[in-house]
């Protein structure tokens, strides 16, 4: 028989650095256009896996020296390429235990914007039956992270673990094998800094609104949050925090621009890489400032013998 250690013990011989499994019950309430039981119906359990993001793919954003790898190995590589390839592997491995796996990558297509406004324009995607969301369902991970009981939600509403704190990226499958559920978590690690905020250069975190869900029965809070700012700054808006920025450019042409296209991406002046947006920012705040604050705190497993920040970060005067 199959059994959940084994899919685990697969999964992170495969390249998985975290494994967790949520039983489809404790999607319940999800929002329709989110709830992965629409995709795999007789689904009893969601795989979710965990690939950490190494420090070291921060360090040239850090230092204002080196972009790419963050954009291609944190970004565009991981979900493009090795993320899908491990994800592939544990399905076929499932499969050949007799039951079904599909699999939920990490891959957002053209409606990525319907998945952070959830408005549905319906000459993108039209419901196949009126009983059923458009297409495609698009899962939110930190959710499917949270019901495998690998964390918490972080103040700005990035996923945190007690091995990586925010730095990891997560797909899942969905079987009809019959795996126990791990229990939900039942640590703390974000004490409300709200460095996140504070450092976020594009000012997408507030410090004082906060927003809430329900996942299997808990109630979340976390600081509300403007996607439309985050993808201005995520792809470079700001020029004080981008060093290729076009000089002469105006802010107003792209203002309202989710994701900046086509606009920010000529203003900003850097690459797309792998199909993915240049990743400038590099996670000013809801990553990095997250990431020194919880290791100088000492709650993460994942240590290091040389502190990450020992000077003020950059900025463009």
């Amino acid at each position: 028989m199959l059994t959940a250690e084994a899919v685990k013990n697969q999964a992170k011989m495969m390249g998985a650095d975290l494994v967790g499994i949520a039983s489809m019950d404790r999607f319940e309430g999800a929002p329709k256009q989110q709830d992965p039981r629409y995709i795999f119906p007789a689904a009893q359990a969601a795989v979710v896996l965990a690939f950490r993001l190494p420090r070291g793919y921060f360090r040239g954003i850090e230092e204002g020296t080196y972009f790419a790898a963050y954009a291609s190995m944190g970004y565009g590589g991981m979900n493009t390429f090795y993320m899908p390839i491990v994800l592939r592997e544990l399905c076929c491995f499932i499969e050949d235990h007799g039951y079904e796996a599909a699999p939920v990558p990490n891959m957002f297509n053209g409606t990525s914007v319907l998945f952070h406004t959830q408005t549905f324009d319906p000459t993108v995607s039209r419901p196949v039956s009126p009983d059923k969301p458009h297409p495609d369902v698009l899962v939110d991970y930190r959710i499917a992270a949270f019901a495998a009981g690998m964390g918490e939600f972080g103040y700005s509403k990035i996923f945190l673990t007690p091995e990586f704190g925010p730095r990891q990226r997560f797909v899942m499958l969905l079987t009809d094998a019959p795996l126990q559920p791990d229990p939900l978590f039942e640590g703390k690690l974000c004490d409300r800094c709200k460095l996140c905020a504070v450092d976020c250069s594009g000012e997408a975190i507030s410090t004082t609104e906060t927003e809430k869900l329900v996942i299997a029965g808990r109630t979340i809070e976390y600081g509300k949050f403007d996607y439309m700012k985050c993808s201005i700054a995520y792809c470079g808006g700001k020029a004080e925090y981008n060093p290729f920025m076009r000089p002469g450019t105006d802010e107003a042409t792209y203002a309202n621009k989710y994701c900046g296209r086509p606009e920010l991406a000529e203003a900003g002046g850097y690459p797309n890489i792998y199909g993915n947006n240049p990743a400038i920012e590099g996670a000013r705040g809801c990553i990095r400032s997250c990431m020194v604050h919880l290791e100088e705190t000492g709650v993460l497993t994942n240590k290091f013998v040389n502190r990450f920040r020992t000077t003020k970060p950059w900025r463009l005067g």
